[in-house]
């Protein structure tokens, strides 16, 4: 075999190869010729032809393949800000489940199939489509029990309005709801005072309270006091009656023998010290029992 013939074979080979063209599963096929999509005639008109999962052929160089995924695509964009019936703004963060249903009108209404194209344009139909609903509700209404017929309402309208895009959307749901965070700022802010409020309130009621137990116990212990005093008196007083009444009847029985006592108490206290002087008349009184041998001074 010469050098031509294998030259000949290589581009039969190569142009054979080009030829074909793979659809996967999962993905739809466009073909354009010389910048025109080719259609098939059906009833008399002319319908996009698109092409299976499989091994097709076309002209090389001149046919461009477009593929199309067909599976679910899920478009999941910024929160956006929608209005409230009360007028009053939220930041929705949500995602849309869709997928091609008419790959024509898909192909023409996105530039060529771009995803990226469909996707803006599906996303600007979703949001006119919550706007709608956020609109006719208030905020409350939103969070405690329509967001099930929100949702199921925004997806019936945005089925009909992504027609027109060849976009089947297969389900719509609201991820988060919040408030812009300049309010949601104002409101922690509003709270946090209105706590800090009741909180000051709460400490100032029990100081109140404080003062009050500890001014009752400082009563009460200045009452009790007073109370063991008077007592500690009374008994100190009836005491030292006793041992006055003790002394008289005792002073009343023998009053040489009392005084006698008391004398010797009386030298006992004075001559207590070694360095004591006492200067006294040897004539005096206070020596009267100790110049006597009996106590009655005979």
């Amino acid at each position: 075999m010469g050098r031509f013939s294998v030259i000949v074979i290589a581009i039969i080979l190569g142009i054979s190869l080009s030829s074909m063209m793979v659809v996967s599963e999962g993905e739809r096929a466009i073909v354009a010729r010389f910048g025109k999509v080719l259609k098939d005639e059906v009833d008399g008109q002319g319908i996009t032809r698109v092409y299976g999962p499989g091994l097709h052929f076309k002209i090389p160089v001149i046919d461009k393949i477009k593929l199309l995924d067909a599976r679910i695509q899920t478009l999941d964009g910024a929160a956006d800000r929608f209005v409230t019936s009360e007028k009053k703004d939220l930041m929705v963060d949500s995602y849309v489940k869709w997928r091609i249903k008419d790959f024509e009108k898909y192909y023409l209404s996105t530039n060529g199939g771009v995803k990226s194209n469909a996707e803006s344009l599906l996303q600007r139909k979703i949001n006119n489509d919550l706007r709608t609903e956020f609109g006719r509700r208030t905020i409350k209404e939103i969070v405690s029990g329509e967001r099930d017929e929100l949702q199921n309402n925004a997806l019936e309208n945005a089925s009909e309005s992504a027609q027109d895009l060849g976009i089947e959307v297969v389900d719509v749901r609201v991820k988060q709801i919040n408030l812009p965070a300049n309010v949601s700022n104002s409101i922690y802010q509003r709270m946090r005072a209105e706590r800090q409020a009741v909180a000051k309130e709460h400490r100032a009621q029990g100081k109140e309270q404080a003062e009050i137990i500890r001014a009752t116990i400082d009563a009460n212990v200045t009452v009790k006091i007073a109370e063991a005093e008077r007592k500690a008196l009374t008994v100190r007083g009836e005491g030292d009656a006793l041992a006055a009444k003790i002394y008289a009847d005792a002073y009343n029985k023998d009053a040489e023998f009392f005084a006698f006592v008391r004398s010797l108490e009386a030298y006992k206290a004075s001559f207590a010290g070694n360095s004591d002087i006492m200067v006294l008349e040897p004539d005096s009184e206070f020596f009267k029992y100790m110049k006597t041998t009996s106590p009655k001074g005979k």
